[in-house]
């Protein structure tokens, strides 16, 4: 089973793009660090200082400014996200993100989508929220 998040940036797909995979970016919105930059075949480690926090993930697939597709979380779980850049004017991106893995089985599936949906609107805002007004400190503002 799929789950699908959609937002509008108003950026180019090369700005969001680089916002990702760029270690220097990606701090300003979503997970405090990355240990390089994402490129296919790394495995990157992701750091959440505010929850003591680290994954890493595989970077499986690149075309930049248009897409990124990972594998992350344990391998009996493992889930693959995918990161679609569609810029529909200079300056105004469709990003869609597709996480598939979850089990259709899982006694636990509603509350692990409706989780997973929560995660990626609260990072897809905080990213609008760096690259449009600059603001950089909504990353650590969701509490779990």
């Amino acid at each position: 089973m799929n789950n699908i998040t959609t937002f509008t940036i108003n950026k180019s797909a090369n700005e969001i793009f680089e916002a990702f995979v760029d270690p220097s970016k990606i701090g300003n919105f979503w997970f405090s660090s990355s240990s390089e930059r994402w490129e296919p075949g790394k495995t990157i480690t992701l750091v959440y200082d505010i929850y003591h926090a680290e994954a890493q993930i595989e970077i499986v697939a690149v075309e930049v400014n248009k897409q990124i597709v990972f594998k992350w979380g344990p391998t009996e779980e493992e889930h693959v996200v995918t990161i679609l850049l569609k810029e529909i004017e200079p300056s105004k991106t469709i990003i869609e993100i597709t996480e598939e893995g979850f089990k259709d089985n899982d006694p636990e599936l509603l509350h692990k989508m409706m989780d997973n949906k929560e995660g990626w609107v609260f990072m897809l805002t905080c990213l609008k929220g760096y690259l449009e007004f600059g603001v950089t400190g909504l990353r650590t503002g969701l509490a779990k």
